[in-house]
């Protein structure tokens, strides 16, 4: 499957940006699933020159017609696209988990509550309680 953005400038995880041009059915499953786990928009060439962006919310694999669902940003309908259907999928969306670990979000839960424990101290001295 080919990629329009170098690899190694993708080390924070993700496909933001990235274009994949499959070349087998096997290669759009697999962009496909990228694409489904990706929290953003994707836009979706397709054979007929049509092109579609919206968020991949499920994929139906199957042996003789697979295809994605995607609600797209300019229709009001969910949309079914069938993978024979697909030239690209470009990740065009901003990755809304992008950088938003685990770890993160702790280290910041964290130091919320220090800066809340040093006012509760604060009012408490205030008060005369310490």
């Amino acid at each position: 499957m080919t990629d329009t953005k170098n690899h190694a400038t993708t080390l924070n995880g993700s496909l933001e940006g990235r274009i994949f041009t499959p070349r087998s059915i096997a290669e759009i499953a697999e962009a496909v699933e990228l694409a489904f786990d990706y929290r953003g928009d994707v836009t979706v060439s397709l054979r007929s020159g049509e092109s579609v962006t919206g968020y991949i919310y499920n994929r139906n694999v199957s042996p003789t017609d697979s295809s994605l669902d995607l609600f797209s940003e300019d229709h009001p309908d969910a949309r079914r696209i069938s993978y024979s259907d697909i030239i690209t999928i470009a990740f065009t969306g901003e990755d809304t988990a992008n950088g938003k670990s685990w770890e993160t979000w702790v280290s910041k839960k964290e130091s919320e509550r220090q800066v809340e424990a040093h006012k509760m101290e604060a009012d408490a001295r205030t008060r005369g309680y310490l």
